[in-house]
This record gives structure tokens, sequence and C-alpha cells, in this order.
């Protein structure tokens, strides 16, 4: 059975940045999506390389087993001529850029991934997501060290592993075959959708506009709605047997769109591409050398050109494409992709995904840690300030008697710093004011023996005080009991009786 491929492709640069880093292509046998990477120079020249790479598999002649080397091949060829662009132009180094492909070959589907570029697929109208992003974030979820929902926010979600790049690293891409079957919508798109509207949303979109131009359309102005930072690209391909593709309108025509389109990339109206000049390139008649690749029709006819949708392209942009990122880089968003390759599954990527991962939590448990270090410290301090208190005596009043105190006279909230250990029995209300008085306001002393003398000279020194008013002299004595006999209280015999024997013995 053959099927046939009904596509649309929209790119569009977004709400931020400054030039569209993004390309894509859309035929009838061959669907695209390349992002290039932002934070890197020449992203928009790695996508539209990668775009003119691949082009050339725009035909109906691939067989089923052949069509996924194939398209292994040209993306290996694509990371090549990013090579020779960087030897060409030093300021090219470091770009790169995602690729999601889809090969058709009779009623099957070639894939290739590399990045974080997506390929969903709708299917009795459930939508799901084919492929994986190589990105860090996802190499967490993977390994269950974060959830998706906590991806969504993650600070390095930005940070893509694996990518189609200048450099040495042969990273190969995801390659799988898939049936093609009648009815299915594919969708391939870039993380300015992806990373901006929910899946729920698209899938939405996808099953209720039936035609994919109307469907990609709707998409890029719901990324811009949602505000998206990112350029934005889309490509839609609704799968036909041969009876739907009778009866329904399917664009023949490839559509080129983003960056790629600005370049000039090119390719034929049957699918065979065309002479592609890309900056920097030479032509000389038929013969396009530098960064493009000269590709012609079956037979070897030159194809004609296609119309390139989505962008209008600039004649001086064309000139020097590698000038117009040089600018965009300088006034580029802050937000863009980041790379960090991913050699190999054993090459301490583990490691550092732990490292990564931990990071936050260690934070957070030395944050914890150290508040509790303060805690302890406090308690230890304070526990320390308050055996200190225990070494001191003074003399005060507890009970309302003289007694000898340990601590200190201090209080803080229903803190009390010291105890009463020693009461002397001596009432405070008996002792003169100005002793009480001592007494209230505390009397320190070095040590409990102190304390105690202290509190044996206080009780005597007020006992001296008090003996002139209640314990009479004995001199003074006979005077005032005498003159006070004939008014006092004692018996009025024993005076005459006492002066009766005095008398008789003066007498006699």
């Amino acid at each position: 059975m053959t099927v046939t491929l009904r596509y649309a492709a929209r790119s569009d640069v977004g709400l931020v940045r400054s030039n569209n880093q993004d390309s894509a292509y859309a035929g009838p046998n061959l669907l695209v999506v390349a992002d290039g990477m932002g934070g890197h120079a020449g992203g928009d020249v790695a996508s539209a390389l990668t775009i003119a790479a691949l082009v050339g598999l725009d035909r109906p002649d691939h067989s089923s087993d052949q069509s996924m080397s194939e398209l292994e091949r040209s993306i290996d060829r694509a990371r090549q001529d990013l090579v020779d662009a960087t030897t060409a132009d030093p300021d090219l180094a470091g770009m790169g850029t995602t690729v999601t492909a889809l090969l058709k070959s009779g009623n099957t589907l070639a894939m290739a991934h590399l990045g974080d570029s997506r390929a969903y697929l709708l299917r009795d109208r459930t939508l799901a997501q084919v492929t994986v992003d190589h990105t860090f974030v996802q190499h967490l979820v993977d390994t269950g060290r974060i959830t998706p929902d906590e991806a969504e926010t993650h600070p390095q979600r930005n940070v893509v592993m694996r990518v189609l790049g200048d450099f040495d690293l042969d990273l190969t891409p995801d390659l799988s075959i898939r049936e093609a079957v009648p009815g299915d919508r594919w969708m391939l798109c870039s993380d300015g959708l992806s990373g901006f509207v929910p899946d729920e949303e698209i899938a939405e979109v996808l099953i209720s506009v039936p035609a994919p131009q109307d469907a990609v359309e709707r998409l890029v102005s719901m990324s811009m709605r949602a505000g998206s930072t990112d350029n934005i690209t889309v490509v839609v391909a609704d799968v036909l047997d041969e009876s739907a593709a009778a009866t329904t309108a399917a664009t023949v025509t490839p559509e080129i769109v983003g960056s790629a389109a600005l370049a000039g990339v090119t390719a034929a109206g049957g699918g065979a591409p065309s002479a592609t000049a890309l900056p920097g390139a030479d032509i000389d008649g038929d013969t396009v050398t530098g960064f493009s690749r000269a590709a012609t029709a079956p037979g070897g006819q030159q194809a004609t050109s296609p119309v390139a949708v989505g962008v209008l392209p600039d004649p001086a942009a064309q000139d020097d494409l590698a000038d117009t990122l040089e600018q965009a880089m300088i006034a580029g968003s802050t937000d863009e992709e980041q790379y960090q390759p991913d050699i190999q599954p054993d090459d301490g990527l583990d490691d550092e995904a732990d490292k990564a991962t931990t990071a936050p939590k260690k934070r957070a448990w030395l944050t914890v840690l150290g508040a509790l270090l303060l805690v302890v410290g406090l308690g230890l301090a304070g526990w320390g300030g308050y055996r200190w208190t225990q070494t001191q005596y003074y003399v005060g009043e507890a009970d309302g008697q003289v007694a000898v105190f340990r601590g200190i006279p201090a209080t803080v909230g229903p803190l009390t710093f010291s105890t009463p250990v020693e009461l002397t029995g001596t009432q405070v209300d008996e002792l003169p004011v100005f002793v009480a008085d001592r007494l209230h306001e505390t009397i320190r002393a070095t040590s409990l023996e102190d304390a105690r003398g202290r509190a044996e000279r206080l009780i005597s020194d007020a006992a001296g005080e008090t003996e002139p008013s209640s314990s009479p002299s004995p001199s003074s004595s006979p005077s005032p009991s005498t003159s006070d006999e004939p008014s006092g209280d004692s018996s009025p015999k024993s005076t005459p009786t006492a002066s009766n024997e005095s008398a008789e013995g003066a007498n006699g």
C-alpha cells in the first residue's frame, strides 16, 4: 500500500529574538525541523546547512531497508558541512543545531532525532510524543531524580546534551522505523512551541483543525499568545491512503521555512533539490562549493526552485547570513539554549547529573544544618551562661527571712536564675529598716561560705543596733524603778515590809 503525505510548515521569529535560527522542510517524502543553538555563533547557519544536506532525500525511490541508513548518512554529511563551514569561517565555531526528521519510504517512516525538537503522533484522537528530548532535565526525569512537572521549571531545562555540531564528536542520532498508517497526523516542532504550549492544547488543535496549513498557523499563534521567548517552527503532515489522496487537494510543492529559506536553500517542485547557495558559496555555473551542496534531479537534470514560505528573504542578508547572525547574537535573548555534550553513556554524565541535582538538595540541607548548628550553639551558650550563674551566691530575703541564695538576682520571663539554699530563721521585718533595705538590694558574695559569713554578720550587727532600746543597763535601772514603785503594778505590801526591815535593822 502506498501512502501520501499532505503537509504544511510555518516558522516565526517569535516575540523576543531578533533573528530566526530555526529551519524546517516539508515535502512529499521528507519532513525536517532544525533548531539552531541560540547560545552559539552561527545557529541559523547550522540549521540552514542541515536542511541543505537533507533536502536531497526528498524523493520517492527509497527502499524501506535503505531509508534509515540513508537518513543517517545525510545527517553525518550535514555534520561534516558544519565542520567545513567553521574551518572556512572561525567566527562560526561552536555552532550547532537540533534535527528531527521523518523520511517516507512506501508505507514506512524512518525517523532520526538529535536534540530537543520533537515529533508527535496523533492517532485515534490521542496525541503521543514520539521522540525523547536529549536534554539534561530529561535525563534527570529518566533516572528518577526529578518529576516531569519539576522538569518544566528546572533552571537547566535549556541545556541540550546531544546536537548536530561542528565538533569532532560523532554523536549518532536516535534512529527508528515506524509504520505510516493512513489517518495518522504527525507534527514536528521546535521547543518554541512545545516549551510554551501544553500538550493538551496542541492535541486539541491537531484534532479539531482539519487542514495542516490552518493547524500550523493556529499553533504558531498559540505559542506567541503563550509568551514564547524563542523562535517557533511547526510542521504538520497527514498520512493519506490512495483514495483519500485522490479526493484531497494535497500539497505537492516542498516548503522551506526559517533561516534555510533566508539563506536560499531550495528544492524542486517534484521533490528533488536544486542547486543550493549558502553564505560564502562560490557559484560557477551549476557547480556550488563552499558551504553549499550541489544537487540535481533524477536523471541529472537541474530542478526548478519552489516557493519558500514563511520568510521574505532579504537579498543583503542572503549575501552575508553570518554577519546577520553576529549582530543577532549581540542583541539576542538571555534565555537561549545551551549545549552540553553527551559523549557516551559511561562518560561520567551520571556523576554530573548527580552533582547538579544534588546541588539544590545539598544547599537546602546546608541551610537546615546551619540553622540547627546555630540553635545548638545558642543553646550551649545559654546553658554555659546558666551554669556560670549557679556558681554565684548572694544574701537576700526568702519567705520573709534572711537567706543565702545560689545564682544571680535576675529573671528572664518565667525563668529565675537563683534559688535560696539556706534560711537563717531571722525575720526581716524584725531588722532595722536600713538593714532590710540592704537585703532587698541583695548582698553579693564570692562563695557559699562568704555568703553565710555575710548573713551572720548582718544579723549580728542588726542585733547590736537594737539592744539599747530593748535591754536597759543595770546602772540606769534603779532610779527609774524606785521612782516608779509608788505608781507601779508591784504589790503594795512588799514595799512597806522592805521599809520596816530596813528600819528595824537601823534601830537595832
